[in-house]
């Protein structure tokens, strides 16, 4: 029986721009304890998108993709309203022996 070959994916500018940078805080780092891992990705980024992007850049595979959609909340200062725009996060579970390195650059 003939086996697959993985292909080589070639890494673009636009992976880059969807995972822009990893999220560290102490929920996410508690996710790392079941090979989880999170990123803040664009709003209009897809699962599948962000699951290629993962790959090609940190050479992992990747199990699954969840994502949620923060909305901005109205805020005061001094008796100025602002508007804190949405944020995405992903969070995404890395198949089983598979790390990454958050506190490493790309």
């Amino acid at each position: 029986m003939a086996t697959k070959a993985k292909k080589d994916v070639l890494v673009t500018e636009k992976m880059y721009d969807i995972v822009r940078h990893p999220l560290v805080t102490e929920k996410t780092t508690l996710g790392s304890q079941h090979g989880q891992v999170s990123f803040r990705v664009p709003l209009c980024a897809t699962k599948p998108e962000i699951k290629r992007a993962v790959e090609a850049l940190f050479k992992v595979e990747v199990k699954a993709v969840n994502t949620l959609i923060s909305n901005g909340k109205t805020k005061r200062f001094k008796g100025v309203k602002a508007f804190r725009s949405d944020t995405k996060k992903a969070i995404v579970t890395l198949k089983d022996g598979q790390t990454i390195d958050v506190g490493t650059g790309i």
